[in-house]
């Protein structure tokens, strides 16, 4: 995590999951009105999140990856009457974030990078296995990509925490003892917080997901 990053408070996590698109609508309307706890609670609820949306898109690059957060919450601010609260902030601002990325990569005469599919837990191989995917076959690579869209849509919206402890030890692959040392907190806090993390994702995945290995089982049973 950045140096400049804020502290972690669960509040704010519970909070944003009760009525996102209520609440949100509701923080922008206090940021209108130039409340400036509103603009500390808005930087201190999406900087942590569009940091690690942006951390995986960008390989792992943490300076630039805090650099484009900061970029897409200034600007988002300088957008924020054009936000209707007809769908989450976070989605709203995953908009200009990715902007943000593009303009980068076009910057730097690069080719953006593709997020990794999380294929070790088991909620997405579960997923994988129930569609019985070919390499070979090109329906069945499209069914992996939607599926690798799912596993990152379920992980943008999942609160801030519970998305980073995920990554860090799928993705990453770092230890308990790692994520701990990023996170400020004692291993066993990982450990907790790592439960409720796939629990959270398997909620959240399982009705993502279930369209798509719904209609197929339908297919296939008929």
């Amino acid at each position: 995590m950045p140096e400049g990053s804020p502290p972690f408070d669960p509040s704010h996590d519970e909070e944003a999951m009760a009525d996102p698109v209520s609440s949100d609508k509701q923080l922008a309307n206090r940021m209108l009105a130039g409340d400036e706890q509103a603009f500390e609670d808005f930087f201190g609820w999406h900087f942590p999140r569009l940091y690690r949306f942006a951390l995986k898109r960008l390989g792992h690059n943490h300076d630039e990856a805090e650099e484009v957060a900061q970029a897409t919450l200034c600007r988002a601010i300088d957008k924020l009457k054009t936000y209707r609260g007809e769908a989450p902030l976070f989605t709203w601002l995953c908009t200009f974030c990715r902007h943000e990325i593009g303009a980068r990569y076009r910057k730097l005469q690069r080719e953006p990078l593709e997020a990794d599919l999380i294929e070790d837990l088991p909620e997405v191989q579960g997923a994988l296995d129930s569609l019985a995917l070919s390499a070979d076959d090109p329906e069945d690579s499209l069914r992996r990509k939607e599926i690798e869209r799912l596993v990152h849509v379920t992980l943008d919206r999942l609160p801030f925490r519970y998305g980073f402890v995920l990554e860090s030890m799928y993705i990453r692959g770092l230890s308990m003892k790692e994520i701990a040392s990023e996170l400020r907190v004692s291993p066993k806090a990982v450990e907790s917080l790592l439960t409720r993390a796939r629990q959270a994702f398997r909620d959240a995945f399982s009705g993502l997901v279930g369209g798509l290995t719904g209609a197929d089982s339908g297919t296939a049973g008929s």
